[in-house]
């Protein structure tokens, strides 16, 4: 089983994955901290994270390991990150990384379940559930302030909101592998809805697919 779970910043997708990945049994790969380590990699090099040049080299040179770095969690990595993700030559870096670990996950899971911003669309089209989750802007700023606080790092919602309206345009607006949903994706609006909520959801969309044969 392949779940692909896309959608922007705070809408959710990194619990949801947590939890299905738990229930199911699968291996889960947190796309978007391969972006942030690229990103990150490219700064501490000295280089402008818009600098093709070496934002290919992070990614070509990226260390598994290094997606351990809790750095990769703040504002910082997460606006890096969508810089770096508007250049091709990253993408292909880490678009063959991404396939070759939904088709054959470590250990002895039973699939894989991959969040990210392009995994239905890009990553892996022929998986077997694709779930794309969204949010107000308003909410997600909110959620990210609080999850913030919450590690002790300063966070003024309105720059968070700002940060994250300017991520959202660069994210869907890029000519490469734009945010978006699926064709055949399940769009699910998180705004009103608590993680319990939202898990529930998504366990009957991969139930019905299940019973239908189509997963």
């Amino acid at each position: 089983m392949i779940i692909a779970i896309d959608g922007p910043a705070a809408a959710g997708k990194g619990t949801l994955t947590r939890r299905l990945a738990d229930h199911f049994g699968l291996a889960l790969l947190d796309t978007g901290l391969l972006y942030r380590a690229v990103g990150l990699a490219t700064a501490r090099a000295g280089a402008d994270a818009t600098d093709v040049a070496a934002a290919a080299a992070a990614a070509n040179t990226l260390d598994p390991a290094d997606l351990d770095d809790p750095t990769l969690r703040g504002d910082e990595a997460a606006q890096l990150a969508s810089k770096v993700a508007v250049i091709p030559e990253v993408r292909a870096a880490l678009l063959e990384f991404q396939r070759a670990f939904a088709h054959n996950p470590p250990g002895d899971a039973k699939g894989a379940v991959l969040d990210g911003r392009d995994i239905g669309t890009q990553v892996c089209p022929d998986a077997d559930v694709k779930l794309f989750l969204t949010a107000s802007v308003e909410v997600r700023a909110e959620r990210r302030v609080k999850e913030l606080r919450g590690r002790g790092l300063e966070a003024i919602h309105a720059r968070v909101q700002r940060d994250m309206k300017e991520r959202d345009a660069r994210d869907s607006g890029r000519d490469v592998a734009p945010l978006e949903p699926a064709e055949d994706a399940f769009v699910l609006d998180t705004s009103d809805l608590d993680a319990g909520a939202v898990f529930a959801r998504a366990l009957e969309i991969i139930s019905a697919k299940d019973e239908s044969g189509q997963a």
